[in-house]
């Protein structure tokens, strides 16, 4: 069972929740999900809107790439530890992470990706449009916080590929029952 809610009613839970960790699910050959915490809450064109971040890198990109679509999942209440590490940590072309999370998917309402129980807060979207960032026109202090050349004692990641902004179109809302 879903409820279906208001996207105001819950902009500060989202928002707060964001900075911890959400979920953005995307649904290609296999489902996959990653852990975010950059993203906007929003209106674009007079339309309700959630932007994602992805980098160059990440296979959910090729997969949002793909199909145009995604979810967000978000925690009410204290976030599944294993889910977070999984899904932050472990890329989706190697990895099942609905068995390595022991996630339960339930079936989408508009869009073809699925939600996550766990994670009950689900936001359904359509990308209206995306945009490849060019690191040259961000300022200095933030290419080098986020940006850096590579992970301090992990030299093998290279950390300078950018990120894409895939602008979504909220086309449902609701908490899963």
């Amino acid at each position: 069972m879903k409820e279906k809610i208001s996207i105001k009613d819950y902009a500060g839970i989202i928002t707060e929740e964001l900075k911890k960790g959400v979920l953005l699910n995307t649904q290609g050959e296999k489902f996959n999900s990653m852990l975010i915490g950059w993203g906007a809450l929003g209106t674009v064109w007079n339309l309700p809107a959630f932007t994602v971040y992805v980098r160059e890198s990440r296979y959910t990109k090729e997969v949002l790439d793909k199909t145009g679509e995604f979810t967000i999942s978000i925690p009410l209440g204290n976030p599944d530890p294993v889910i977070n590490r999984v899904c932050g940590s472990l890329s989706g072309r190697d990895v099942d992470k609905v068995e390595s999370a022991k996630l339960e998917l339930a079936a989408p309402e508009t869009n073809g990706v699925p939600g996550i129980r766990q994670y009950p807060l689900t936001i359904e979207c359509k990308v209206l449009y995306s945009q490849r960032e060019e690191l040259s026109e961000l300022p200095e202090d933030i290419i080098e916080t986020f940006y850096p050349e590579s992970l301090v004692g992990f030299p093998e990641f290279d950390m300078r590929d950018p990120h894409t902004a895939y602008i979504g179109r909220i086309v449902d809302a609701y908490i899963i029952k």
